[in-house]
C-alpha cells in the first residue's frame, strides 16, 4: 500500500533512497476514477524500477471542465494509497507535473503509450515535462496495457453530464472527433482578429449583506473588499488572444494612467492594443456590489451603479480620430468581432466602416438597463454571423405572436446569415437560415454569468469564421460559456487548452 506523503516530506524521502540506489519511478495524472487500465499502468510502471510514486492534480488544477474531477483530492489520494504496487502518493499542486518532479527526481517518469506522440498532447505540456524529467538526468518511459478512459466511465456511471447532454454528445459525437476541432483550433491560431467594441472596467465590491436597514428600505451591509476586472471588447479581445496569435483591440478609454497601465500591462503581451485617448470621455466602470458564498464561490448581486455618460457619446474629436484609425486597419483583418454595448463608440459611422469593409463580421448588440429598447441588433444591416440573448431577440421585432424559433429564422433572413440566441441554463440555438439546431447548456455548476455571453460569442464566431459548421461554433461557445460561468466576472480569460480538455471530455461519451 502507498503512503500519502507531502512534497516537502518526500525530500528525506528521495535522498534516501539514493543512497540505497533505489530506481524511483513516477506516474502522474488526475485519476477521477481508478480503473483496470490504471492498475495494469500502474504495475508495469513498478516493474521498470524499484519505488513507484504516484502524483495526482490537485482539484484546482484540473481542466476536463465544470464537474470535474468528480472525487475531491483526498478521496482521489485515497484510492491510490490502497494500491498494492504503489510505494509513494502525493499532491501535485499546478496545471503540469514540474513541482512534482523537481522533488521526486525520477529515474523514470511512465505515460501511458497514448502520450508517447507528443505533438497530439491537447495541454501541449508532454514535451516540456520530459526535457524537465531529463534535466534532472531521468529518463521517459511508456506502458502498453490496454487504455481505457476515466472520463468516458465517468460520464457514463456518474451524474456529471445530464440525459440532455449525453443525448446530444452522442450524435454530435457522431459527426465530428476532437481531431475535427482540433483542425479548426489551428487554424484559428493564424487568423487575423480585430476586435472592435467599448471598453468597460468591471468592479466587484465584496460584502456581506447584514440585512434590511431599520429605518429606510435599502439593504445593510459591510464592506470586505474591491477588485476591477478587463470587461466589455477587452474580455472579448482576451479570450481570443488564446487562440490566435493575430489579434487587435481597437477602442476608446479617457485619461485615466491607472486604467492605461492596467489594460497595457495586461493585454499588451497578448495581442495589439490600439486606443484613442480622449480628455472628455471617462472610462466606462460598472460597480456591482456583491456577495460571495465562499464555499460554492457564488457570486450574488446586491446593487449595481455605473458612471455611463448622457447623452450616451464621446465628443466628437476623438471619434473622428477613431474612425480614421478604423478604416486604416479594417482591411487588414480576416475576422471582426463587434462589440456594441450600446455605450456610445458604435455610432452610424462606425456600423458603416465596418458592415462595408470587414472581410467577415461577427455582430453582438447588447440590451442592458442603460440603454433598454435604444441598442436593437437590427439597426444593422450585415452580420455574417451574429449572437443575441433572449431579451434582445424579442426586443428586436417587438412582437408577442412568434415564438423565439420564428424570431430567430426571421432575423437570420434579415441578414442572410447565420447566429445564436444563448438562453442560459436553457443552452443554444443556432440558425442557419431556416434549419434551427438546440443544444444544451453543458453544466448548470456556476458561479457568476457575467461575461459568459461574450466568451460564447467570441468563440462560437471565431469557429464559424475560420470554416467550422455553425453547429461546431455552438458546441465551441457553449464550451466557452460554461467555462466562463465558472469565473467570478471577467478575473480570467477562457484558454485554449481548458477548452480542448473539456471539448474531449465531452466528446468521450
Amino acid at each position: 500500500m502507498g503512503l500519502v506523503i507531502h512534497k516537502e516530506d518526500f525530500i528525506k524521502v528521495r535522498l534516501e533512497l539514493k543512497k540505497q540506489n533505489k530506481k524511483v519511478v513516477l506516474c502522474h495524472g488526475v485519476f477521477d476514477l481508478v480503473h483496470p487500465g490504471h492498475i495494469i499502468h500502474f504495475e508495469e510502471a513498478k516493474n521498470m524500477g524499484d519505488i513507484l510514486v504516484v502524483s495526482v492534480t490537485a482539484e484546482k488544477y484540473v481542466r476536463k471542465g465544470p464537474g470535474r474531477p468528480y472525487f475531491d483530492d483526498e478521496m482521489r489520494l485515497k484510492f491510490l494509497s490502497a494500491i498494492e504496487c504503489i510505494d509513494y502518493v502525493m499532491l501535485s499542486e499546478g496545471y503540469t507535473v514540474d513541482d512534482i518532479v523537481e522533488v521526486v527526481k525520477p529515474d523514470l517518469y511512465v505515460k501511458g503509450e497514448e502520450y508517447e506522440k507528443v505533438e497530439e498532447d491537447i495541454t501541449g505540456k508532454i514535451g516540456a515535462e520530459i526535457e524537465l524529467v531529463k534535466s534532472y538526468g531521468g529518463d521517459v518511459a511508456y506502458t502498453t496495457g490496454r487504455v481505457f478512459s476515466s472520463t468516458k466511465l465517468i460520464n457514463h456511471a456518474l451524474p456529471v453530464l445530464s440525459k440532455e447532454v449525453k443525448e446530444f454528445m452522442k450524435e454530435f459525437g457522431e459527426k465530428y472527433s476532437i481531431e475535427d476541432i482540433k483542425q479548426l483550433v489551428n487554424i484559428m491560431q493564424d487568423s487575423k482578429i480585430l476586435v472592435v467594441g467599448d471598453t468597460i472596467i468591471d468592479e466587484y465590491v465584496y460584502c456581506n449583506v447584514q440585512g434590511l436597514m431599520t429605518k429606510d428600505m435599502g439593504y445593510s451591509a459591510r464592506y470586505k473588499y474591491s477588485e476591477q476586472y478587463l470587461g466589455g471588447s477587452l474580455a472579448v479581445a482576451r479570450h481570443l488572444a488564446s487562440f490566435s496569435d493575430n489579434v487587435m483591440l481597437m477602442s476608446i478609454l479617457g485619461i485615466e494612467e491607472n486604467f492605461h497601465s492596467r489594460i497595457l500591462n495586461e493585454l499588451s503581451n497578448k495581442m495589439r492594443v490600439d486606443m484613442i485617448y480622449s480628455k472628455n470621455y471617462e472610462t466606462i466602470v460598472k460597480r456591482r456590489y456583491v456577495s460571495l458564498e465562499e464555499k460554492r464561490e457564488e457570486v450574488n448581486k446586491i446593487f449595481a451603479i455605473n458612471n455611463l455618460p448622457m447623452p450616451m457619446c464621446i465628443d466628437s474629436e476623438t471619434m473622428d480620430k477613431f474612425k480614421e484609425k478604423l478604416k486604416e486597419k479594417i482591411l487588414q483583418y480576416d475576422v471582426v468581432i463587434l462589440c456594441d454595448f450600446g455605450h456610445g463608440l458604435v455610432d452610424k459611422d462606425v456600423m458603416e466602416i465596418v458592415q462595408k469593409n470587414a472581410k467577415f463580421l461577427a455582430v453582438n448588440c447588447q440590451t442592458n438597463s442603460s440603454n433598454y429598447g435604444k441598442n436593437l441588433i437590427t439597426k444593422y444591416k450585415r452580420a455574417d454571423v451574429f449572437a443575441l440573448d433572449q431579451k434582445e431577440l424579442g426586443l428586436a421585432f417587438s412582437t408577442y405572436q412568434q415564438k423565439e424559433d420564428e424570431l430567430l429564422i426571421r432575423l437570420s433572413e434579415y441578414f442572410n446569415s447565420r447566429g445564436w440566441l444563448t438562453r442560459g441554463s436553457k443552452g443554444a440555438i443556432a440558425v442557419d437560415h431556416k434549419t434551427i439546431k438546440s443544444c444544451p447548456a453543458f453544466t448548470l455548476k456556476v458561479k457568476d454569468t457575467i461575461g459568459a455571453g461574450d466568451a460564447f460569442f467570441s468563440l462560437a464566431s471565431l469557429t464559424v469564421a475560420v470554416g467550422g459548421e455553425i453547429e461546431v461554433g455552438t458546441f465551441m461557445g457553449n464550451i466557452a460559456g460554461a467555462l466562463a460561468s465558472n469565473i467570478i466576472g471577467n478575473k480570467e480569460a477562457i484558454e485554449k487548452v481548458n477548452v480542448l480538455k473539456y471539448a474531449n471530455t465531452l466528446l468521450n461519451i
